[in-house]
């Protein structure tokens, strides 16, 4: 009861600090109320931060009045000063609040926690989307490429900053300091964005292996005991694993300029470079499997159809769901090439068909609207317990011909998938 009156009282104040910050004159005044609004929000409780997000999406919208006579008014004259006022009218004053928030030295940062924390009730709560909304729109500015500085993370790093590698690695997990340390030798690279107001810590970074060819399993990739590979071989740039480490920066558009980037940067340091591409999961093929594999059959040529319906129906033959599967003891390395020919020609047609969908595979989406191509799915390539999860051990090659990523770029927003002869063989 007691606590429950203290965090009203809490409450209270940063509702009040908003009001205060977003009326406050001049620039000192603006950034001591700023220092106090976020004092007061990191001090409460999981019940009163939604309470607090409710205030945010309910006091500080558009006045609905002004918004309509300022569209109203722009139909009429359609001039410069009319637009300017309708865009004035139309922005919610919760974007000027979050823009005095940013000011504070923490601000960034809070910002970046308030949205994380937003983002987990928005299903509960759906008013507070506007509020999201307005967060990714100025995130999305303030987090601009253009802003961010990429730096290589080497076995040099600062202690806290590799130990912030290892616990936000989310695609192949980083097994303790060997592993990471193996992951930074001469064959191997991390590089990271940064932003100057959030100093050593990294929002999102890339592993590379330096290779001589296109690699076609990631054991080899990430075995701590593997040989380091000689300078002289490095024929092929390996992106093997994308990591977020900003869950506030969701839908903010940064790995692809990343991998753009690194790629750059790698092409500058090792002329001798020629290939650039993924070995990428397919994290949402067993998904789709278990669903019964669809497919729109006026997606397909007559043929293909005809093929498709094979493949499900081999597939089919055994158990339906797949975790059901792997129980029995299925392995891709003991399985009959009938099931082998099956989920490749499956996989093939989801890749090249489901991912243009709202929720086709997120890692094909990511790089195929990246402009990459659907170069080659490989067989028993993960054989981790994820792997063999979520994909069947199958993974994929995207290759990024640097020269063509803008014209398939434009070629994915139109629900084209380019894709390889070998991938095209598959069905």
């Amino acid at each position: 009861m007691l606590e429950r009156f203290i965090q009203n009282k809490k409450l209270d104040a940063a509702k009040l600090a908003t009001k205060k910050l977003l009326s406050a004159r001049g620039e000192a005044n603006a950034q001591s109320m700023a220092v106090k609004l976020i004092d007061h929000y990191e001090h409460l409780d999981k019940r009163s931060q939604a309470d607090f997000f409710h205030h945010l999406s309910s006091e500080f919208n558009p006045d609905p009045a002004k918004v309509v006579d300022a569209a109203k008014r722009y139909s009429t004259e359609r001039n410069e000063t009319s637009l300017i006022h309708l865009f004035q009218t139309v922005e919610p004053p919760r974007q000027e609040l979050l823009r005095r928030v940013n000011r504070a030295p923490a601000g960034t940062a809070t910002i970046l926690k308030m949205r994380q924390t937003l983002l987990s009730y928005l299903k509960e709560h759906p008013a507070f989307r506007a509020t999201d909304a307005d967060m990714h729109h100025l995130l999305s500015s303030w987090f601009n490429p253009g802003f961010l500085e990429l730096h290589q993370i080497t076995w040099n790093s600062p202690a806290q900053l590799l130990e912030k590698i290892i616990a936000h690695e989310s695609v192949h997990a980083i097994d303790g300091w060997d592993d990471l340390r193996r992951r930074l030798q001469p064959d191997r690279r991390c590089f990271a964005f940064f932003h100057p107001q959030l100093p050593g810590e990294p929002l999102i970074f890339v592993e590379v292996a330096l290779v001589p060819g296109i690699a076609k399993d990631i054991a080899g990739l990430i075995n701590k005991q593997a040989p380091v590979g000689e300078p002289k071989s490095f024929k092929s740039a390996i992106f093997y694993s994308i990591s977020n480490c900003q869950p506030g920066l969701k839908g903010v558009s940064l790995g692809n300029f990343l991998i753009k980037r690194v790629a750059q940067k790698l092409i500058e340091d090792m002329p001798s470079l020629k290939t650039f591409c993924t070995l990428s999961p397919i994290p949402g093929f067993t998904q789709w499997l278990d669903a019964g594999a669809p497919m729109p059959e006026d997606k397909l040529s007559p043929v293909q159809w005809r093929k498709w319906q094979e493949a499900q129906k081999t597939y089919a033959a055994a158990s339906p769901l797949w975790a059901d599967r792997l129980k029995a003891g299925w392995h891709p390395e003991r399985a009959p090439e009938a099931d082998k020919a099956a989920l490749l020609r499956l996989c093939a047609l989801y890749l090249m068909h489901k991912t243009p969908e709202a929720r086709g595979d997120a890692v094909a989406k990511f790089h195929l609207s990246n402009g990459a191509t659907l170069y080659q799915i490989n067989w028993a390539a993960d054989l981790s317990k994820k792997g063999l999860q979520q994909s069947g051990g199958l993974m994929v090659n995207y290759l990024y011909e640097l020269d063509k990523v803008e014209e398939q770029h434009e070629a994915f927003s139109q629900k084209t998938v380019c894709f390889s002869r070998g991938v095209a063989k598959l069905i």
